[in-house]
């Protein structure tokens, strides 16, 4: 019999892992806090989920925003702990702990500007990159996420959906707590900060992957790491339909080599199956670019 023992199973992360992940979550929440002390939260300008929920709480009870934010997340980590694993909430409670103590600190501290557009933009890109670093890094900085995702196990609706309708209410909420105007200010801020998440998710240099099945796969395949430099993989396929075997060329690119690969494809067989799709993160192999001779 093997002996297999939960150490095994679980490879623990390495201690330089470690410290980087806890320096990326530490400065991901303090971003969160600057955006939301020092821009938005001074021009009544709010996030979504239970942050947005808090900043109203604090508004209307004239307590530290701080204190509500750890409060109100407190009860959905411990609700979705079997849901997101240990690591995620440990990495989360931090950095709600963090986040928490920044806003406190930075409370005192006057709003940099006072002009709304100006705010909701650049508030909530600073929003974004700071929720986008502690998500990329393994946490999260709001409990609406875990909620989605308890109730989406138990109804028809997936998580993002639930997560929309949540931040609806909150966004009718805030125009009743604040004015519209703030409402709609939020809801603009909210859609910069979802964009600047993705941007430190996926990255400015975007991958991506190419999948192309063409009888002409050598030719293709060989053109491919002459004229762009890549490296490319041969995979074995089957038909469902005919049964006929098929190699597939795999291939991982940057956004501005797609034209290129394309006009390549197209020079040797313009009937070629190509599937091209969004990569977020490449890591080991061979996908540095070679010397194009």
């Amino acid at each position: 019999m093997i002996d297999i023992s939960p150490e095994k199973l679980h490879k623990k992360l390495p201690l330089r892992e470690k410290i980087k992940r806890f320096i990326m979550i530490t400065a991901g929440a303090i971003l969160m806090a600057i955006a939301l002390e020092l821009f938005l939260v001074p021009n009544q300008v709010l996030d979504g989920g239970i942050v947005g929920i808090s900043i109203m709480f604090s508004h209307l009870l004239h307590l530290p925003l701080g204190l509500f934010i750890f409060l109100c997340n407190l009860p959905f980590f411990f609700l979705g702990y079997k849901q997101i694993g240990k690591s995620f909430a440990i990495s989360t409670i931090y950095g709600i702990v963090v986040l928490s103590i920044a806003t406190a600190i930075l409370h005192p501290v006057p709003a940099f500007i006072d002009e709304k557009f100006l705010v909701t933009i650049f508030g909530g890109a600073i929003l974004g990159i700071g929720v986008g670093l502690v998500i990329r890094y393994g946490g999260s900085l709001d409990g609406s996420e875990i909620l989605a995702i308890l109730i989406s196990s138990k109804s028809p609706f997936s998580v993002g959906e639930i997560v929309m309708v949540i931040n609806f209410f909150i966004f009718i909420a805030a125009g009743f707590v604040f004015t519209w105007e703030s409402a709609m200010y939020s809801v603009i801020a909210y859609f910069i900060a979802f964009k600047a998440i993705d941007i430190v998710q996926l990255g400015l240099d975007e991958s991506k992957s190419a999948w192309i099945i063409s009888d002409h796969y050598e030719e293709i395949g060989d053109a491919i790491t002459d004229r762009l430099g890549r490296g490319v993989t041969y995979l074995s396929g089957e038909g469902a339909y005919t049964g006929e075997g098929k190699k597939i060329i795999f291939v991982v690119i940057t956004r501005l080599e797609e034209y290129k690969l394309k006009d390549i494809i197209n020079h040797f067989d313009d009937s070629a199956f190509v599937a091209i799709g969004n990569v977020s993160e490449v890591k080991g192999g061979r996908f540095k670019k070679r010397d194009i001779h």
